[in-house]
């Protein structure tokens, strides 16, 4: 770059500036417009409406009338299955977000240290399950509440239980179950995005680090495979805790919705039952924003969190 464009750059404005580099990289702003536009208008444009419906009376069927705080109001303070469906989505996500971003990390790890052909096979292995519509098929049978029922069938067969278990109307075994079910499926996106994070460290990084006195592998993992890892371990902390927050079909699927005694009642269930059943936007809004809130709230404190590893 010449010394007079140099000049020229420092006289230029914040917004001169800016509109410099647009048509510096107008080819690559072209190519992603058509994302970008996408973006706006089918997650943008939503959660600000879903702001403002949430301050109205609307029901699709009348003309909205401005409610303004009521909704939050109701929603705390006079509707008791929403502070169970909060407690309940909190439960689900301090139990499957972590545990998933580990399990995802840790299989990713040791995939990583297989040869590529056995790489190749087992990725696929651990990562069908979150791409499968058979698996609640699958664990419906293997938990099915008859004899016929995999784990009922060997129980009566030696004889710890005289009766079938009803797994999945039985509080006891509802949460856990749709817990440890949720777990084994959550080996998706943010699997796949770690596999090619530990695929992609210059394994010359670990020479120089064993050169500057790392002497195990715990060291190597905080030191230098981590912090290589960054851009992937928010994205995957984001998919983790956007899942988790979302648990809501995997026990509509397998417990049905309500589930027993509603211990297994979400956040989620809550938005179907006003937005879809009781055509009450307004108020489904509410709940929707409420959600948004505490998953930007999470995924914030996560990414902060993370960005301290290897520090």
């Amino acid at each position: 770059m010449s010394k007079k464009s140099k000049v020229d750059h420092g006289k230029m404005t914040k917004r001169q500036w800016t509109w410099h580099m647009m048509k510096r990289y107008k080819i690559g702003y072209i190519m992603i417009a058509p994302f970008m536009l996408l973006f706006f208008f089918f997650t943008i444009i939503p959660v600000i409406a879903s702001l403002l419906v949430g301050f109205t009376d609307y029901n699709m069927l009348e003309v909205p009338n401005w409610v303004w705080f009521d909704n939050y109001i109701t929603l705390f303070l006079d509707d008791e299955l929403f502070i169970t469906a909060l407690q309940n989505t909190m439960i689900f996500a301090v139990l499957v977000g972590p545990a998933s971003f580990i399990l995802s990390f840790v299989v990713a790890w040791f995939i990583n240290e297989l040869s590529p052909r056995t790489r190749s096979i087992v990725t696929l292995i651990f990562y069908a399950p979150s791409i499968s519509g058979g698996a609640y098929t699958i664990f419906g049978y293997i938990f099915a509440s008859d004899s016929y029922g995999l784990v009922n069938g060997w129980l009566l067969k030696f004889g710890f239980i005289d009766s079938p278990i009803l797994f999945f109307t039985d509080v006891k075994w509802i949460m856990p179950l749709c817990v440890a079910i949720a777990l084994w499926m959550s080996l998706g996106t943010s699997f796949l995005s770690f596999v090619a994070g530990l695929q992609g460290i210059d394994r010359s990084q670990f020479e120089a680090a064993a050169v500057d006195g790392i002497t195990n592998r715990w060291q190597e993992l905080w030191y230098v495979t981590l912090p290589n890892m960054k851009p992937q371990l928010i994205f995957g902390s984001v998919m983790s805790i956007t899942n988790s927050f979302g648990f809501g079909g995997v026990v509509t699927a397998l417990a049905g919705n309500p589930s027993t005694d509603y211990v297994a009642y979400t956040i989620s269930h809550h938005i179907e039952e006003y937005g879809g059943a009781r055509m009450e936007i307004g108020y489904s809004s509410a709940i929707s924003f409420i959600l948004f809130l505490i998953m930007i709230t999470a995924n914030s404190f996560i990414v902060k969190l993370l960005s301290k590893v290897g520090e």
